[in-house]
C-alpha cells in the first residue's frame, strides 16, 4: 500500500454567535453524537490538559466507519488539530483543523480545513473521500451554526434521564436479550417491526417500528455499537418529529443478587415542531415530559421483559 498524493478541502460557514461559544462546541467531543448528524458515537482514549485520543464512530456515505483520531486543542488561538492514527479504507490518512475566527463580538466565522490521501492513491477512492468529506462537512458545520445560535436555549432543548431495573440474573443472558435487538419483535409488544444488519461484528443497523399508546407508529433507525458483554449505545439516524438528536446505552453492572441494568436517554428537542405536533399552546416544557414519558416507558418495558426473560433462565 503506498500513499503519494495529498488533498485538501476548506469549508466555512459563518455564526451569528460568540466566537468563545463556537469553540466550545467543537472542542467537546462527548457531545459530537447528540450535536452532528454523522456522528453516532465517541469515546476517550487518553485526555489531558490540550490534547486527547478519541476513538469514534461515524456515518460516511451512508456506511458506519469508525477511527482513532488525536487531536490538539488551542483555546486562545480558537483552534482544534486532528489527525487520524488508524483510518478506515478507503482512507490512508486524514487530518485537519478547526479555526474560529471572531468577526464581532456576537458573530464568527468557522472554517473546517481537512487534508487527506487515498489507499494507493486509487481515484475511485479519493472521489468517495472527498464526497464523504464535503458532505459530513457540511451537516457539521450546519448543525454548528444552528446550535451555537440557540446556545441560550440547549439546557432547555438538550436534557437525559435513566431508569435502572434490577434483575437477579446472569448478565450474560441480559445482555443476549439486548443485543439479539432481531428477535424484539417477537419479545417487546410495544414493537410491530424490526430489520437489523451486522455487516462488522458490534456494529448494527437497524430500522424499527414502535407502537405507542395512542395507536400510533413511529419509525426509527439506528445504529448501535454493541461493548458486550456489559454494554450497548446507540444513535438514531431517523428520530421522531419532536427531536433532533437522540442517543442513548444499556448497561449491565454486577448487583447485590445479579445485574443492575440501567438505559439512559440524552435527547435534542426540536422547538419549532411543538405546536405542529402537540397543539396550540404547547411549549418545550411540555415536550420534554411528553418524550421523557414515551421514551422511558418504551425502554422500562424492556427492562421488564429481559428481567423475565433472564430471570426465568437463571431459575
Amino acid at each position: 500500500m503506498s500513499v503519494t498524493t495529498p488533498h485538501r478541502t476548506l469549508h466555512s460557514i459563518a455564526v451569528a454567535a460568540p466566537a468563545e461559544v463556537v469553540y466550545g462546541i467543537v472542542a467537546d467531543v462527548t457531545r459530537w453524537p447528540q450535536y452532528f448528524a454523522p456522528n453516532v458515537h465517541v469515546e476517550h482514549l487518553e485526555k489531558d490538559e490540550g490534547s486527547e485520543r478519541i476513538h469514534i464512530w461515524a456515518l460516511a456515505n451512508g456506511t458506519v466507519k469508525n477511527w482513532v483520531s488525536r487531536r490538539t486543542l488551542d483555546p486562545a488561538a480558537l483552534t482544534v488539530t486532528f489527525r487520524q492514527e488508524v483510518s478506515a479504507p478507503p482512507v490512508a490518512a486524514m487530518g485537519g483543523t478547526w479555526v474560529v475566527s471572531p468577526v464581532d463580538g456576537g458573530s464568527s466565522l468557522l472554517e473546517l480545513h481537512h487534508d487527506f490521501a487515498a489507499v494507493d492513491d486509487d481515484p475511485a477512492g479519493v472521489e468517495w473521500i472527498t464526497a464523504a468529506v464535503d458532505r459530513n462537512s457540511g451537516a457539521e458545520l450546519g448543525n454548528i451554526k444552528e446550535i451555537a445560535e440557540r446556545y441560550r436555549e440547549l439546557d432547555e432543548l438538550v436534557f437525559s434521564f435513566e431508569d435502572t431495573v434490577e434483575m437477579a440474573a446472569e448478565g450474560k443472558d441480559v445482555f443476549d436479550f439486548l443485543d439479539r435487538a432481531d428477535l424484539w419483535p417477537e419479545r417487546l409488544p410495544h414493537v410491530a417491526r424490526l430489520d437489523l444488519t451486522e455487516d462488522e461484528p458490534g456494529v448494527q443497523v437497524m430500522a424499527m417500528d414502535t407502537s405507542a399508546r395512542d395507536g400510533s407508529t413511529h419509525t426509527t433507525e439506528s445504529v448501535r455499537v454493541v461493548f458486550g458483554p456489559d454494554r450497548i449505545v446507540y444513535k438514531q439516524t431517523t428520530v421522531p418529529g419532536l427531536m433532533t438528536a437522540h442517543t442513548g446505552s444499556w448497561t449491565i453492572v454486577p448487583g447485590t443478587d445479579g445485574v443492575r441494568v440501567t438505559s439512559r436517554h440524552t435527547v435534542t428537542l426540536k422547538p419549532s415542531a411543538v405546536e405542529r405536533i402537540l397543539g396550540t399552546g404547547k411549549t418545550v416544557a411540555d415536550a420534554r415530559e411528553y418524550v421523557h414519558k414515551a421514551l422511558s416507558t418504551n425502554s422500562t418495558n424492556t427492562l421488564k421483559l429481559a428481567k423475565a426473560h433472564a430471570e426465568a433462565l437463571r431459575g
